[in-house]
């Protein structure tokens, strides 16, 4: 089948590579000119490890991914551990590693696995219009693609998601501002093999490993949605927002570069299950817009991919079976996933204060084995964690 996917990010990318291994003549289509990744890295929980490995990408991500062996909390005013533990023994039971991995980096990878040549860049997506038998997606500059599918994947703005539903859904702000980038990594902030992560006052100042000799860091404070101040005063507003918090953090905030980080509003979409409409399916963000506070953002869209490419090979011959199959396997799981991913941030940013108070406590008698069963509970039922299906 020729498959069209709109959007080149992960999700697209795992989609375009997932579909071409069994065979489809698979095309993707990007509005924007340049990529330029959103966000400066992300984490890749052993579910999406396990995706790129079943997609043959194993020793690739591994190569971008940095060694996280250990987990930590922090007192954000003083600096005390609160807990801090393992995270062999999740890894051993997952079958895979996790893998802190610069954003700009895994989306290069995956585009030279996809092959540039099949890649259009420039090409924003104004309409779509389908018969039974074929679907043809038309770009700003007057071009069109036909095909046998089309495969939406353009994100949390999805212009794809307002065609399979006929109108276009509200983003939710989560209540939180985000600051992200990357930095070399120092021992005198963090060890460079652990996850560490200052809270307090319902705000999180965190780093992690990547490839490179690098932490990935960001800084999470409740805020009001609003216009975002210049990047001229990007570090004076963040030594504000952690005013007398410990010396690594105001180590942290006086490495970073401003001019090389980023600032978000975070927000997310209420889960919906119409993610298909005759020829046209959602994949990714475009289907299930998540918060990042359970770091599996892109690991869900390579579940996607994933399952996507075991529906259509399993039913070659009745293509709308296979993406009415593959919705009823993913929105489930997606949209449970979204709603812990709220409950999580409610807690960590301190919607309710006392809730917030309460989770550190419980952070202070923790031994790691609360967490780890909160993570296994993520990492675990990803679709090939199913009976054994061969490609």
């Amino acid at each position: 089948m020729k498959i069209i996917v709109v959007g080149a990010g992960m999700g697209g990318l795992c989609a375009g590579i997932s579909l071409r291994q069994i065979g489809h003549d698979v095309e993707i289509f990007e509005k924007v000119r340049e990529i330029r990744p959103v966000g400066a890295a992300l984490s890749l929980w052993s579910n999406g490890v396990q995706c790129l490995a079943h997609l043959g990408l194993g020793p690739q991500v591994a190569a971008l991914g940095g060694r996280m062996d250990r987990m930590a909390y922090l007192d954000g005013h003083d600096g005390t551990q609160m807990t801090g533990f393992g995270l062999t023994a999740l890894y051993d039971r997952a079958g895979h590693r996790a893998y802190p991995v610069a954003r700009a980096e895994l989306q290069a990878m995956l585009m030279r696995e996809f092959g540039p040549e099949h890649l259009h860049l420039g090409q924003e997506l104004v309409a779509i219009e389908q018969t039974d038998a074929v679907v043809t997606a038309r770009f700003a500059d007057g071009s069109e693609a036909r095909g046998d599918l089309l495969i939406g994947a353009d994100g949390a703005h999805s212009a794809v998601r307002a065609h399979v539903l006929g109108r276009n859904l509200p983003r939710r702000y989560a209540g939180y501002v985000n600051w992200n980038g990357l930095i070399e990594a120092d021992p005198a902030i963090a060890p460079a093999d652990q996850w560490t992560t200052f809270v307090a006052e319902g705000k999180r100042a965190s780093l992690m490993p990547v490839a490179g000799g690098r932490f990935y860091f960001f800084f999470d404070v409740p805020l009001p949605p609003g216009p975002a101040p210049g990047r001229e005063s990007l570090r004076d507003d963040l030594k504000a927002h952690f005013a007398g918090w410990a010396p690594p953090v105001q180590a942290l905030i006086d490495r970073i570069d401003p001019a090389r980080t980023n600032r978000v509003e975070i927000r997310d979409i209420d889960p919906f299950d119409d993610w298909v409409r005759g020829r046209v399916a959602l994949l990714g963000d475009a289907a299930h817009n998540t918060t990042p506070d359970l770091g599996q953002g892109g690991c869900m869209a390579m579940e996607d991919a994933v399952v996507l490419q075991m529906e259509l090979r399993d039913r070659p011959d009745q293509p709308g079976a296979a993406l009415t199959r593959y919705r009823d396997r993913r929105a489930p799981r997606t949209a449970a996933l979204v709603q812990r991913a709220r409950r999580r941030c409610d807690i960590t940013h301190a919607k309710d204060p006392a809730a917030t108070e309460d989770w550190y406590a419980e952070l202070r008698r923790e031994d790691g084995s609360r967490i780890i069963a909160g993570l296994r509970l993520t990492i675990e039922g990803s679709p090939l964690d199913e009976p054994a299906r061969e490609i």
